[in-house]
C-alpha cells in the first residue's frame, strides 16, 4: 500500500496534471477518421506518438492514460510506450474498464463493465511498465435518472476495481462522471454527483481500499449541455468543492475531467477552484480539452507535427499554471 501511496502522490504532484490519451479503439478511429487520417492501429499510434513526445511535456504532466492497444505499442524509435514515458518523466497509466454496457433490469442505464480476469490483466500490465490504472462509470442525468440501482451497480464495480489494483501494487484512478448530456441544472448536478460520490465511498470502505493510494478522477458540477444559462466559473468550483467536502482529508488527490467543455472553460473553471481551500490537491485529468486541439493541428500531416505540439503545449501551459495558481493564492 506504501508504493500505491507514492505513486498517488507523485501524480497530483504540485503544478502537474495527468494526460487521458485512452480513447478506446473505436472512438480514437472515428475522431481520426474526422480529422481526415487513416484509422489504422498505426494511425492511432503515430498519433500518440506525438503526443508523448511534444517538448517538456513532462513539466506539467505527471502521467498519462494509455488504452490497452498503446501500451503494447512501440516509438517509432522502438522503444515501449510505457518506457518512454518513464524515461521522459512521467508515469503511464491504463484504462481498464471495457466501457459502459446496458444494465440488465434498468432500461436505458449501464454499468461498467470488465471485471471479469482483471486481476490476471493487471498483473501483465505492471510488467509492461504500468503505474496506475483508469476505470470510468458514467451517469445521465434525467428527471428519473440516475437510479438508485444503476448507482449502486456501478460504486460497486469501481470499489472492486480498486481494491484489485491495490492489491495489484497499481493506483487506481476513481472515475464516476455524472455527464453533461441534457438540460439539467447546476443544482440537479450537484445534487446527482453528490449521491453517486456517498455511494462510491461507501463502497470503497467495504472493500478497504486505501483513499491515500487513490486519486478521484470527478466531474466538475456543471449544468447540462442544454441548460440555457451556464454557471459562472465561480459558481462551479462553489458548488464542486461544496460536493467533494465530504470525502475525507487522507484521499491522495482530486484530477477533474473536462467532460465535453470547451478547452476555454474547463481551464476558466479549473482556475477558480484553485481559490477554494481543499485538504487534497485540485488538478486535472483531462482528454479531449488537451488533445482535440493537437489532433486538430496535426491531421495526418508530418508537416504539421510541430503544430500539434505547440497546440497541446499550450492548452497544457494554461492548465498547469491554473494548477500552480492554488500556491499562490493559498501559502503554505
Amino acid at each position: 500500500m506504501h508504493a500505491c501511496r507514492e505513486i498517488a502522490a507523485a501524480m497530483t504532484a504540485p503544478g502537474k496534471g495527468i494526460l487521458a490519451a485512452d480513447e478506446s479503439v473505436a472512438t480514437m478511429s472515428a475522431r481520426l477518421k474526422k480529422a481526415g487520417v487513416t484509422p489504422t492501429a498505426d494511425g492511432r499510434r503515430t498519433y500518440r506518438e506525438i503526443l508523448v513526445t511534444t517538448p517538456k511535456l513532462a513539466d506539467g504532466v505527471s502521467g498519462i492514460i494509455f488504452c490497452e492497444e498503446t501500451l503494447g505499442q512501440v516509438l517509432s524509435d522502438g522503444r515501449p510506450f510505457a518506457q518512454a514515458v518513464r524515461e521522459l518523466g512521467m508515469l503511464p497509466g491504463v484504462k481498464v474498464d471495457i466501457g459502459a454496457k446496458p444494465c440488465p433490469g434498468l432500461p436505458g442505464e449501464t454499468v461498467t463493465e470488465g471485471l471479469d480476469g482483471l486481476p490476471s490483466r493487471l498483473a501483465r500490465y505492471v510488467e509492461m511498465g504500468a503505474a496506475f490504472a483508469k476505470w470510468r462509470a458514467v451517469f445521465t442525468v434525467t428527471g428519473s435518472t440516475p437510479s438508485w440501482g444503476a448507482i449502486a451497480c456501478n460504486a460497486n464495480s469501481l470499489a472492486r476495481y480498486a481494491a484489485a489494483c491495490q492489491e495489484a501494487g497499481i493506483v487506481p484512478i476513481v472515475e464516476p462522471e455524472v455527464l453533461m448530456t441534457g438540460d439539467h441544472s447546476l443544482a440537479r448536478c450537484a445534487e446527482v454527483t453528490a449521491d453517486v460520490h456517498a455511494a462510491v465511498r461507501q463502497q470503497l470502505g467495504l472493500l478497504h481500499v486505501d483513499l491515500a493510494g487513490i486519486v478521484l478522477k470527478p466531474n466538475m458540477v456543471i449544468e447540462g449541455e442544454d441548460h440555457p444559462s451556464p454557471a459562472t466559473a465561480e459558481e462551479v468550483a462553489k458548488a464542486t468543492v461544496s460536493v467533494l467536502r465530504a470525502w475525507p482529508a487522507n484521499l491522495a488527490g482530486v484530477a477533474f475531467l473536462s467532460g465535453g467543455q470547451s478547452p476555454a472553460r474547463a481551464t476558466t473553471n479549473l482556475t477558480a477552484l484553485q481559490a477554494h481551500r481543499t485538504p487534497w490537491p485540485l488538478t486535472f485529468s483531462f482528454g479531449r480539452a488537451l488533445v482535440s486541439p493537437a489532433l486538430a493541428a496535426w491531421r495526418g500531416d508530418e508537416t504539421n507535427i510541430g503544430a500539434a505540439h505547440e497546440a497541446l503545449s499550450s492548452h497544457l501551459s494554461a492548465n498547469a499554471a491554473a494548477v500552480r495558481l492554488r500556491h499562490q493564492l493559498q501559502p503554505a
